[in-house]
C-alpha cells in the first residue's frame, strides 16, 4: 500500500467515481466529497496528504476550498481539476498555493506523473528539514574556526546582529568566507527555519538578474511562458544573501532600494505590489564608497545596505587562524574521502604559516583538500603541497631598510619583490616576470642568484 491519503472533491458523481476507483487500484487510501464544503470538513478531521478538487462546484469553488484548506493544514498538496478554457482560474489558484492543475477530461497517465511529483516534492521537503538541522550545526557562529583577535571581533558583531532585523553588509577580499559568515548569521537568527537564498550577482546579466530577484509574469518577455517567482518571494520570512552587491547594475539599484524601504515590489511585466518579509545580507569585495564617488553606486542604497558593517580581514592578517584551519580541513576531507586521519609535518606546516594566501581561506582549503587526497602516507609533507607553495620554504633573510650597504639593500628589496610577485602569480614564472617587468630568462637568473627554490 502507498502511504499517502488522497481526497477527491467533485460534485459530478461519475468523475469522482472514476478518479477514486483508479487511485484505490494504485494503492492509495482515498477520501471523497461531493461538495467543497464537505471536502473542507474531511480535510479538517482526516489525515489528508493530497487533494484533487474540481474548480466549479455549487457551494464553494476550488479557490475557496484551497483558501480554507491552507488555513487548516498548509502542508496538504492541492491540485485544481479544471475544464478547458478556465486555465486562468487554475493559475490564480497556483498563486495562492496550489501545487498544480490538471485539465478535464483527466488523463490518468498525466495524473500518475503529477502525484509522483507531489510525493517526490514532499519527500524532498522532509529531507530538507533534516538538512536544515545539520546546516544549523555546520554554520552556527561558534563553529567558525578562529583564534585571532581580529576574527573574534568579527564573530562578536555577527552574534549580536544575528537576531535583529538589521541589514548587514559584509566586506572582504575574495575567499575570506563572506557567505559562510552570512549563513552563520541566518542560522543563529529566529529566521533559521525559513529559507536562506543566495544570489551571485556577477554571474547574471542585467535582464536575468532582474527576473531572478523579482520574478516575472507570463508574457513579460519572449520565452516567459509562465509566471516565475523571484528570489525575494522564495526567501519570504528568511534571508536573502546578495553576493558581490557592488556589481549590481544601476537600473536594478532603484528597484532594490524600493524593496529595502517599502518591503514590496512588482514582478517584471506585472502591476501588482507584492509584499515580502526578507532580511538582507549583502557582501562585496569592492570599495562602495569609491563607487559612489565614481557615480556607479547609489549613495542612498549604500546607507540602506550598510546598517551594520562587518569587515572580514584577509588570512595573511590573521595567521593565528592558519593552523586551526588546517586541522579542521584535514578532518573534513579525511571524512569526505573516507581516509584514515592524517597529520601535517612540521616542515609543511611551517611553509603554510609563511605563505600569504592571495586566495585567502578558500585557497588554504583547496590546498589541504588536494594534500589529503594525494598523500600516500598518514603525514602530509612538502611533497603533497602545490609547487607554488613549496617555493616559499626558504627563510627570507631580508635586510631591513637603512641597514647594510647600498648593494645589500637593493638586493634585499629585489628579493622581496620577486617573492611577492611569485606569490601573487601563484608560482607562475611567466606571470611573475610580467609583474616585475622582467623576461622569463632574467627572472630565472635572479631566482638562481638569490637561491630562491621554486
Amino acid at each position: 500500500m502507498k502511504d499517502y491519503n488522497i481526497l477527491v472533491i467533485d460534485d459530478e458523481a461519475a468523475q469522482r467515481d472514476v478518479l477514486t476507483g483508479y487511485l484505490k487500484k494504485k494503492g492509495y487510501k482515498i477520501f471523497s466529497a461531493s461538495s467543497g464544503k464537505e471536502g473542507v470538513e474531511i480535510a479538517g478531521r482526516s489525515p489528508v496528504d493530497i487533494i484533487l478538487s474540481d474548480f466549479k462546484m455549487p457551494d464553494l469553488n476550488g479557490i475557496e476550498v484551497l483558501e480554507q484548506v491552507k488555513k487548516i493544514n498548509p502542508k496538504i498538496s492541492f491540485v485544481i481539476v479544471t475544464a478547458y478554457g478556465t486555465v486562468e482560474n487554475a493559475v490564480k489558484a497556483m498563486r495562492l498555493g496550489a501545487f498544480d492543475y490538471i485539465s478535464k477530461p483527466v488523463d490518468l497517465d498525466e495524473l500518475d506523473l503529477m502525484i509522483d511529483r507531489i510525493i517526490e516534492h514532499k519527500n524532498l521537503k522532509s529531507e530538507n528539514q533534516l538538512l536544515k538541522t545539520q546546516l544549523q550545526d555546520k554554520y552556527k557562529i561558534s563553529s567558525i574556526v578562529s583564534q585571532s583577535q581580529k576574527m573574534e571581533e568579527v564573530i562578536n558583531v555577527a552574534a549580536r546582529v544575528a537576531d535583529s532585523k538589521a541589514t548587514v553588509l559584509i566586506t572582504g577580499e575574495n575567499g575570506t568566507g563572506k557567505e559562510v559568515l552570512a549563513k552563520a548569521v541566518h542560522y543563529m537568527s529566529s529566521r533559521k527555519d525559513s529559507p536562506f537564498v543566495a544570489v551571485n550577482i556577477p554571474a547574471l546579466t542585467e535582464t536575468l538578474l532582474e527576473s531572478e530577484l523579482f520574478g516575472h509574469e507570463r508574457g513579460a518577455y519572449t520565452g516567459a511562458d509562465k509566471m516565475k517567482k523571484g528570489r525575494f518571494e522564495i526567501a519570504h520570512g528568511g534571508t536573502l544573501f546578495l553576493d558581490e552587491v557592488g556589481d549590481i547594475p544601476q537600473s536594478i539599484q532603484v528597484k532594490l532600494l524600493r524593496v529595502l524601504q517599502e518591503h514590496q515590489f512588482e514582478r517584471v511585466g506585472g502591476t501588482d505590489n507584492i509584499e515580502v518579509d526578507v532580511r538582507i545580507i549583502a557582501a562585496t569585495n569592492k570599495d562602495l564608497e569609491q563607487k559612489i564617488k565614481d557615480g556607479t553606486f547609489r549613495e542612498d542604497l549604500y546607507y540602506r545596505l550598510n546598517v551594520v558593517s562587518i569587515k572580514i580581514p584577509p588570512l595573511r592578517e590573521r595567521k593565528e587562524d592558519v593552523l586551526p584551519m588546517i586541522e579542521s580541513f584535514i578532518k573534513k576531507y579525511c571524512e569526505e574521502n573516507k581516509k584514515d586521519t592524517v597529520e601535517i609535518s612540521k616542515e609543511a606546516a611551517d611553509v603554510l604559516m609563511k605563505y600569504n594566501y592571495p586566495g585567502n581561506v578558500r585557497e588554504l582549503e583547496n590546498i589541504i583538500e588536494r594534500a589529503v587526497v594525494l598523500t600516500r602516507s598518514k603525514v602530509i609533507t612538502l611533497n603533497d603541497l602545490p609547487m607554488s607553495i613549496k617555493g616559499f620554504k626558504e627563510e627570507r633573510t631580508i635586510t631591513a631598510p637603512g641597514e647594510g650597504t647600498l648593494t645589500e639593500q637593493v638586493e634585499a628589496l629585489e628579493k622581496q619583490l620577486i617573492f611577492d610577485a611569485l606569490q601573487e602569480s601563484g608560482g607562475n614564472q611567466t606571470k611573475a616576470g610580467k609583474l616585475l617587468g622582467l623576461t622569463e630568462r632574467n627572472l630565472r637568473y635572479k631566482l638562481k642568484k638569490y637561491n630562491i627554490k621554486h
